[in-house]
């Protein structure tokens, strides 16, 4: 007990005193989730209007592998992006293996179909209540698929927050593509399995406890903006 006691007390001294070490690799940890949330949200977002708004053959289908795909098990997402980016795949000419670019396509691969199946859900909730209006106005599937993004903006927010927790939260894909290489690579998840493992606490508790914070800011951020939604739109 009084080992952890002081591997807590370490770890309180090394955040307080914005310990070099563990404020690199919770800047890391936010450029690597922070790009992959950008781009997956860029692509994620209009594909999930695009899918709420239109009736195509294969769509429901599409929406099954949408939903399938929000489970992918991170280790073998890690798996297909190494292959691809090794020296002998596909992509290994750009030598990004082992770059935060290489776990930035990782993440990015992993909260888009979470980007845009939940965003498919909350455009069509609100084109069931809205396409007769809009029909009548003369809008097209793209003026349609436009004005539910704008409309439903309160609740796409908590859809990309969602989509940074689960980056944030990635260990399994992030350290095969990464490499957990310190001081280029090293994230705060993959730096907690690291530190645990050479008995390293004070800096892996460190780390745990901002993760956890930023866990629990997403959470407070996306119950503060659901009642500014409710609030504004009864």
């Amino acid at each position: 007990m009084s080992e952890i006691t002081e591997a807590l007390g370490a770890a309180g001294a090394m955040m307080f005193s914005f310990d070099p070490k563990l404020i690199e690799i919770v800047l890391l940890s936010l450029r690597v989730s922070l790009t992959a949330v950008a781009i997956a949200s860029v692509i994620g977002l209009p594909l999930g209007a695009a899918i709420a708004v239109n009736r195509f053959t294969g769509r429901r289908a599409l929406i099954v592998v949408l939903n399938a795909l929000m489970g992918l098990p991170p280790v073998v997402v890690g798996l297909v992006v190494y292959l691809l980016l090794s020296r002998a795949g596909p992509l290994g000419e750009l030598g990004i293996l082992f770059t935060p670019a290489a776990m930035v396509v990782a993440q990015t691969i992993l909260i888009l179909p979470i980007v845009a199946a939940l965003s498919r859900q909350a455009i069509e909730d609100s084109w069931q209540e809205y396409q007769e209006q809009l029909r009548s106005l003369g809008a097209g599937p793209l003026t349609s698929a436009l004005t539910l993004l704008r409309d439903t903006c309160f609740s796409l927010v908590t859809v990309v927050l969602a989509g940074f927790g689960r980056a944030a939260a990635e260990v399994g894909a992030v350290i095969i593509v990464g490499g957990n290489i310190d001081g280029v690579t090293r994230v705060m998840t993959t730096a907690i399995a690291l530190e645990t493992s050479k008995g390293d606490l004070p800096l892996a508790l460190g780390l745990g406890v901002i993760l956890l914070a930023l866990v629990l800011a997403l959470n407070a951020t996306a119950l503060w903006i659901k009642e500014a939604a409710q609030r504004r739109y009864g």
